[in-house]
């Protein structure tokens, strides 16, 4: 499968550098394209800086909303986030166009954090002009949910979460839900925590784009999970995980899995794999809600049997009762057995529910500070009345 990826405020913009890095990675390792376009969206000229592997042209580090901002962001205000959208919608349109392998491209893929100002504002804008100039195309976006200090401390960025979600889901094809809490590590630094939780996001969904993309028929799995099973998986809410084990990377000169304990081993390695792929979903969820479920399965071609696949569907469908489930093989890992999960089409996510009622409480609060803050400045003004200007 072959993705535009767009992201958009700082966290979009890094998540889509990494898209960019592994699409590097695809071309030099397996000599297939995974990304025919990365782009990244600010109003922020430092924050399009940083990025180390989107091209650095003004076409694909593309400023917004310059006149307003000065280049300087939108100070997590994302109504700004969305009015600059609007006004500079045909720059992200027009680049896209001028993608190289355009014509290949199946889906779209937009990114953004929902806590902050552009992104949080500007991604249901562009998902929307986006979806009006290429509707034969699905347009999914990744929406990063945020800290859980940043919940508990910026009561904006519980706000710009809601909006965010709300204005996102009625437009995009699918909402795929990360939960930034879910990849931190306590004992790194500030820059390297967001580099890693960056490379967490985005790897998930390596194998599960080159695997319909493979040229070399060695590689192309027995059942092959293409770009049309991923697009009839990936509905309404969706969330996504992936599993890793260390497998044997060789066996013996006509050695067979004939004993039964070497047997039972491997299949409760690759039930043990997918579990690992169940709790690290993107974001804490009833796996029994999923209405849709994928899982591929990569690993070395000899480590991989229809007893294994078997064993793994049997687990994901005792999980997910009602789900309609797809799966795939990938030949391709070496020395490693990985089982990438998406669960899709939720519809009780918990985390949604606290954004909204959360929201709906804030409003009120919000606005009777905004007032008195306005009554106390006017009350300053008319004490100064009698006194004369200079």
């Amino acid at each position: 499968m072959k993705l535009v990826v767009i992201g958009l405020g700082q966290c979009g913009g890094r998540i889509a550098d990494e898209f960019a890095r592994l699409n590097k990675k695809a071309k030099g390792q397996r000599g297939i394209e995974i990304v025919t376009g990365a782009f990244a969206i600010n109003t922020d000229t430092a924050d399009l800086s940083g990025l180390s592997h989107i091209k650095r042209d003004y076409q694909h580090r593309i400023l917004i909303g310059g006149r307003k901002t000065g280049g300087h962001g939108v100070g997590k205000i994302n109504e700004l986030g969305a009015e600059v959208a609007r006004e500079d919608a045909d720059k992200v349109v027009d680049a896209i166009r001028a993608t190289r392998h355009f014509y290949e491209t199946d889906a779209f893929l937009l990114i953004a954090s929902a806590g902050g100002g552009t992104g949080s504002g500007a991604i249901s804008v562009i998902t929307q002009h986006v979806k009006e100039r290429y509707g034969d195309k699905p347009v999914y976006a990744a929406i990063v949910l945020p800290f859980e200090h940043e919940e508990q401390t910026e009561e904006r960025a519980t706000f710009n979460a809601a909006t965010c979600i709300k204005s996102t889901y009625a437009v995009a094809d699918a909402v795929i839900l990360i939960e930034n809490q879910r990849y931190i590590r306590k004992d790194s630094s500030l820059r390297n925590n967001l580099s890693k939780i960056n490379a967490l996001i985005a790897e998930p969904f390596y194998n599960l784009l080159c695997a319909g993309e493979e040229k070399k028929p060695k590689y192309i799995g027995a059942k092959l999970l293409d770009a049309g099973d991923i697009m009839q998986t990936i509905v309404g809410w969706t969330v996504i995980g992936v599993g890793n084990s260390a497998v044997p990377i060789l066996r013996f000169p006509g050695e067979r899995t004939r004993d039964f304990r070497k047997k039972g081993t491997e299949t409760l390695k690759g039930v043990q794999t997918m579990d690992a792929a169940i709790s690290e979903l993107s974001l804490n969820c009833d796996p029994s809600d999923s209405r849709r479920a994928l899982f591929l399965v990569s690993a070395p071609d000899k480590e991989m049997n229809v007893d294994l696949v078997k064993e793994l569907g049997d687990y994901l469908r005792g999980l997910t009762p009602e789900a309609i489930i797809r799966n795939g093989d990938y030949p391709r890992e070496r020395g490693n057995l990985e089982v990438t999960v998406i669960l899709s089409e939720l519809s009780n996510v918990e985390k949604i529910r606290y954004y909204y009622t959360r929201s709906t409480s804030l409003i009120p609060e919000m606005r009777r500070r905004q007032q008195e803050t306005e009554n106390k400045l006017r009350e300053l003004v008319e004490a100064s009345t009698a006194i004369p200007s200079l």
